[in-house]
Protein backbone atom coordinates (compact mmCIF):
# COMPACT_ATOMS: atom_id res chain seq x y z
CA UNK A 1 0.00 0.00 0.00
CA UNK A 2 1.38 3.43 -0.88
CA UNK A 3 2.23 6.01 1.75
CA UNK A 4 -0.48 8.38 0.46
CA UNK A 5 -3.09 5.68 0.99
CA UNK A 6 -2.09 5.18 4.61
CA UNK A 7 -1.65 8.76 5.85
CA UNK A 8 -3.28 12.01 4.73
CA UNK A 9 -1.19 15.01 3.70
CA UNK A 10 -2.02 17.00 6.81
CA UNK A 11 -0.30 20.15 5.56
CA UNK A 12 -2.61 20.27 2.54
CA UNK A 13 -5.68 19.15 4.48
CA UNK A 14 -5.36 21.78 7.22
CA UNK A 15 -3.96 24.75 5.27
CA UNK A 16 -7.28 26.50 4.65
CA UNK A 17 -5.75 29.71 3.37
CA UNK A 18 -3.96 27.78 0.61
CA UNK A 19 -7.13 25.80 -0.16
CA UNK A 20 -9.17 29.00 -0.55
CA UNK A 21 -6.96 31.48 -2.47
CA UNK A 22 -9.67 34.15 -2.34
CA UNK A 23 -9.59 34.19 1.47
CA UNK A 24 -8.03 37.71 1.78
CA UNK A 25 -11.10 39.23 0.13
CA UNK A 26 -13.45 37.23 2.35
CA UNK A 27 -11.62 38.32 5.52
CA UNK A 28 -11.59 41.95 4.34
CA UNK A 29 -15.34 41.62 3.79
CA UNK A 30 -15.75 40.37 7.36
CA UNK A 31 -13.92 43.44 8.70
CA UNK A 32 -16.08 45.79 6.59
CA UNK A 33 -19.37 44.09 7.48
CA UNK A 34 -18.40 43.95 11.16
CA UNK A 35 -17.60 47.69 11.26
CA UNK A 36 -20.90 48.49 9.56
CA UNK A 37 -22.84 46.38 12.07
CA UNK A 38 -21.16 48.06 15.04
CA UNK A 39 -22.27 51.46 13.70
CA UNK A 40 -25.98 50.69 14.14
CA UNK A 41 -26.00 48.02 16.82
CA UNK A 42 -26.89 48.35 20.48
CA UNK A 43 -23.57 47.21 21.89
CA UNK A 44 -20.94 47.43 24.61
CA UNK A 45 -17.46 47.23 23.12
CA UNK A 46 -14.27 46.15 24.85
CA UNK A 47 -15.75 44.77 28.07
CA UNK A 48 -12.78 43.36 29.99
CA UNK A 49 -12.91 39.90 31.54
CA UNK A 50 -9.19 39.62 32.36
CA UNK A 51 -5.89 41.42 32.68
CA UNK A 52 -4.47 41.42 29.14
CA UNK A 53 -5.51 43.82 26.37
CA UNK A 54 -7.01 40.98 24.32
CA UNK A 55 -9.11 39.56 27.17
CA UNK A 56 -12.36 41.32 26.38
CA UNK A 57 -15.71 40.75 24.74
CA UNK A 58 -17.97 42.91 22.59
CA UNK A 59 -21.62 42.52 23.63
CA UNK A 60 -24.37 42.94 21.04
CA UNK A 61 -27.91 43.27 22.35
CA UNK A 62 -31.27 42.54 20.67
CA UNK A 63 -34.07 45.10 20.70
CA UNK A 64 -36.11 42.65 22.78
CA UNK A 65 -34.65 39.58 24.49
CA UNK A 66 -36.52 36.36 23.68
CA UNK A 67 -34.05 33.72 24.84
CA UNK A 68 -32.84 32.56 28.23
CA UNK A 69 -29.11 32.36 27.47
CA UNK A 70 -26.25 34.38 26.00
CA UNK A 71 -24.40 33.13 22.94
CA UNK A 72 -20.63 33.58 23.17
CA UNK A 73 -19.07 33.58 19.70
CA UNK A 74 -15.38 32.59 19.54
CA UNK A 75 -13.44 33.45 16.40
CA UNK A 76 -10.98 31.29 14.51
CA UNK A 77 -7.52 31.95 13.07
CA UNK A 78 -5.72 28.80 14.28
CA UNK A 79 -5.34 30.38 17.76
CA UNK A 80 -2.79 32.78 16.24
CA UNK A 81 -4.66 35.42 14.20
CA UNK A 82 -7.65 37.81 14.08
CA UNK A 83 -9.72 39.43 16.84
CA UNK A 84 -13.38 40.22 17.65
CA UNK A 85 -13.45 43.31 15.39
CA UNK A 86 -13.70 41.03 12.33
CA UNK A 87 -16.81 39.27 13.61
CA UNK A 88 -19.29 41.81 15.05
CA UNK A 89 -21.80 41.07 12.28
CA UNK A 90 -21.90 37.41 13.34
CA UNK A 91 -24.26 38.70 16.06
CA UNK A 92 -26.75 40.11 13.52
CA UNK A 93 -28.82 36.98 12.88
CA UNK A 94 -29.12 36.09 16.56
CA UNK A 95 -29.80 39.67 17.63
CA UNK A 96 -32.72 39.82 15.22
CA UNK A 97 -34.00 36.57 16.77
CA UNK A 98 -33.87 38.08 20.27
CA UNK A 99 -30.56 36.63 21.49
CA UNK A 100 -27.68 38.65 23.00
CA UNK A 101 -24.24 37.78 21.63
CA UNK A 102 -20.81 38.30 23.20
CA UNK A 103 -17.95 38.14 20.67
CA UNK A 104 -14.95 37.09 22.74
CA UNK A 105 -11.29 37.89 22.28
CA UNK A 106 -8.24 36.07 23.59
CA UNK A 107 -4.46 36.16 23.57
CA UNK A 108 -2.76 34.47 20.65
CA UNK A 109 -0.08 31.85 20.16
CA UNK A 110 2.92 31.94 20.38
CA UNK A 111 2.62 34.75 22.97
CA UNK A 112 0.65 32.30 25.15
CA UNK A 113 0.24 28.52 25.03
CA UNK A 114 -2.92 27.03 23.57
CA UNK A 115 -3.94 25.67 26.96
CA UNK A 116 -3.89 29.23 28.30
CA UNK A 117 -6.37 30.27 25.60
CA UNK A 118 -8.72 27.49 26.79
CA UNK A 119 -8.40 28.93 30.31
CA UNK A 120 -9.11 32.46 29.00
CA UNK A 121 -12.34 31.34 27.31
CA UNK A 122 -13.39 29.64 30.55
CA UNK A 123 -12.81 32.97 32.32
CA UNK A 124 -14.84 34.83 29.67
CA UNK A 125 -17.80 32.46 29.99
CA UNK A 126 -17.59 32.65 33.79
CA UNK A 127 -17.55 36.47 33.62
CA UNK A 128 -20.71 36.46 31.50
CA UNK A 129 -22.48 34.13 33.92
CA UNK A 130 -21.45 36.19 36.93
CA UNK A 131 -22.66 39.39 35.26
CA UNK A 132 -25.98 38.19 33.85
CA UNK A 133 -26.73 34.99 35.78
CA UNK A 134 -27.56 33.31 32.47
CA UNK A 135 -26.15 30.16 30.87
CA UNK A 136 -23.74 30.62 27.98
CA UNK A 137 -24.15 28.81 24.66
CA UNK A 138 -20.65 28.51 23.17
CA UNK A 139 -20.42 28.95 19.40
CA UNK A 140 -17.20 29.16 17.47
CA UNK A 141 -15.55 28.88 14.08
CA UNK A 142 -12.47 26.73 13.38
CA UNK A 143 -10.18 27.24 16.42
CA UNK A 144 -13.27 28.77 18.03
CA UNK A 145 -15.12 25.50 17.42
CA UNK A 146 -12.39 23.73 19.37
CA UNK A 147 -12.70 26.25 22.21
CA UNK A 148 -16.51 25.92 22.23
CA UNK A 149 -16.27 22.15 22.66
CA UNK A 150 -13.72 22.67 25.46
CA UNK A 151 -16.20 24.95 27.25
CA UNK A 152 -18.96 22.37 26.93
CA UNK A 153 -16.68 19.72 28.47
CA UNK A 154 -15.34 21.97 31.25
CA UNK A 155 -15.76 20.98 34.91
CA UNK A 156 -16.89 24.41 36.10
CA UNK A 157 -16.28 23.67 39.78
CA UNK A 158 -12.58 23.55 38.88
CA UNK A 159 -12.87 27.04 37.35
CA UNK A 160 -14.73 28.63 40.28
CA UNK A 161 -16.63 27.20 43.27
CA UNK A 162 -19.47 29.66 42.66
CA UNK A 163 -20.09 28.45 39.10
CA UNK A 164 -22.98 26.16 38.11
CA UNK A 165 -22.34 22.70 36.71
CA UNK A 166 -24.14 23.51 33.45
CA UNK A 167 -22.76 27.00 32.88
CA UNK A 168 -22.37 26.04 29.19
CA UNK A 169 -25.30 23.71 28.37
CA UNK A 170 -24.74 23.64 24.61
CA UNK A 171 -22.01 24.19 22.04
CA UNK A 172 -22.18 24.87 18.31
CA UNK A 173 -18.94 24.19 16.47
CA UNK A 174 -18.54 25.54 12.93
CA UNK A 175 -15.69 23.80 11.07
CA UNK A 176 -14.13 23.00 14.43
CA UNK A 177 -10.97 21.14 15.41
CA UNK A 178 -11.50 18.56 18.13
CA UNK A 179 -8.42 16.34 17.73
CA UNK A 180 -5.30 18.51 17.56
CA UNK A 181 -2.79 15.70 17.08
CA UNK A 182 -2.70 15.99 13.24
CA UNK A 183 -1.65 19.65 13.58
CA UNK A 184 1.67 18.61 15.13
CA UNK A 185 2.71 17.48 11.63
CA UNK A 186 1.95 20.83 9.95
CA UNK A 187 3.47 24.31 9.67
CA UNK A 188 0.53 25.56 11.78
CA UNK A 189 2.35 24.08 14.77
CA UNK A 190 5.30 26.50 14.41
CA UNK A 191 3.27 29.02 16.44
CA UNK A 192 1.41 26.48 18.59
CA UNK A 193 4.50 24.50 19.65
CA UNK A 194 2.35 21.50 20.56
CA UNK A 195 4.00 18.22 21.49
CA UNK A 196 1.94 15.15 20.73
CA UNK A 197 1.19 14.86 24.45
CA UNK A 198 0.04 18.50 24.68
CA UNK A 199 -2.05 18.13 21.51
CA UNK A 200 -3.89 15.19 23.09
CA UNK A 201 -4.32 17.04 26.38
CA UNK A 202 -5.89 20.07 24.65
CA UNK A 203 -8.17 18.02 22.37
CA UNK A 204 -11.77 17.91 23.62
CA UNK A 205 -12.27 14.65 21.70
CA UNK A 206 -10.19 12.96 24.43
CA UNK A 207 -11.83 14.72 27.40
CA UNK A 208 -14.60 13.08 29.42
CA UNK A 209 -17.73 13.49 27.29
CA UNK A 210 -20.11 16.18 28.63
CA UNK A 211 -23.23 14.02 28.71
CA UNK A 212 -26.15 14.75 28.60
CA UNK A 213 -25.38 18.22 27.17
CA UNK A 214 -25.83 19.32 23.53
CA UNK A 215 -23.15 19.54 20.83
CA UNK A 216 -23.74 20.50 17.20
CA UNK A 217 -20.84 20.18 14.75
CA UNK A 218 -21.36 21.70 11.31
CA UNK A 219 -18.84 22.00 8.51
CA UNK A 220 -18.70 23.33 4.96
CA UNK A 221 -19.47 20.70 2.33
CA UNK A 222 -16.51 21.94 0.24
CA UNK A 223 -13.96 21.64 3.07
CA UNK A 224 -11.13 19.12 3.25
CA UNK A 225 -11.80 15.51 4.17
CA UNK A 226 -9.93 16.04 7.45
CA UNK A 227 -12.27 18.86 8.44
CA UNK A 228 -15.31 16.73 7.63
CA UNK A 229 -13.78 13.92 9.69
CA UNK A 230 -13.11 16.24 12.65
CA UNK A 231 -16.80 17.13 12.97
CA UNK A 232 -18.10 13.62 12.28
CA UNK A 233 -15.77 12.14 14.87
CA UNK A 234 -16.73 14.41 17.78
CA UNK A 235 -20.41 13.78 17.01
CA UNK A 236 -19.88 10.02 16.86
CA UNK A 237 -17.60 9.62 19.88
CA UNK A 238 -19.44 12.00 22.19
CA UNK A 239 -22.80 10.74 20.91
CA UNK A 240 -21.97 7.19 21.95
CA UNK A 241 -21.04 8.53 25.39
CA UNK A 242 -24.38 10.26 25.95
CA UNK A 243 -23.95 13.76 24.55
CA UNK A 244 -26.91 14.89 22.41
CA UNK A 245 -24.97 15.47 19.22
CA UNK A 246 -25.92 16.65 15.75
CA UNK A 247 -23.80 16.76 12.56
CA UNK A 248 -24.48 19.02 9.60
CA UNK A 249 -22.88 20.09 6.31
CA UNK A 250 -23.41 23.50 4.69
CA UNK A 251 -23.69 22.64 1.01
CA UNK A 252 -21.01 24.22 -1.17
CA UNK A 253 -19.42 26.23 1.66
CA UNK A 254 -15.66 26.40 2.14
CA UNK A 255 -13.82 27.08 5.40
CA UNK A 256 -14.48 30.82 5.16
CA UNK A 257 -17.87 31.11 3.47
CA UNK A 258 -19.33 28.63 5.99
CA UNK A 259 -19.71 31.55 8.41
CA UNK A 260 -21.97 33.62 6.18
CA UNK A 261 -25.19 32.03 7.48
CA UNK A 262 -24.58 33.36 10.99
CA UNK A 263 -25.28 36.93 9.89
CA UNK A 264 -28.66 35.91 8.41
CA UNK A 265 -31.58 35.57 10.86
CA UNK A 266 -33.48 33.35 8.41
CA UNK A 267 -30.67 30.76 8.08
CA UNK A 268 -30.88 27.29 9.62
CA UNK A 269 -27.66 28.08 11.51
CA UNK A 270 -29.05 31.21 13.18
CA UNK A 271 -32.38 29.53 13.95
CA UNK A 272 -30.68 26.50 15.52
CA UNK A 273 -28.43 28.65 17.68
CA UNK A 274 -31.43 30.73 18.76
CA UNK A 275 -33.18 27.46 19.68
CA UNK A 276 -30.18 26.38 21.76
CA UNK A 277 -30.37 29.77 23.52
CA UNK A 278 -34.06 29.26 24.28
CA UNK A 279 -35.42 31.81 21.80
Amino acid sequence: MSETATSPDYETEYNNRARVPEHPGIIAGWASDAAAYREGAVCELGVSYGESARQYYDLFKPQAVRGNAIVMFIHGGYWQALDPSFFSHMARGLNQLGVPVAVAGYDLCPQVELGHIVWEMQQAAAALWRRFNLPVVAAGHSAGGHLSACLLATDWKNVGPDLPEKLVPAAYGISGLYNLKPLTETSINSALNLTMEAAERESPLFWPAPSPLLMDAVVGGAESEEYLKQSRRIVDVWGIEGVRTRYGEITGANHFTVLADLADPTSAMSRRLAELAGA
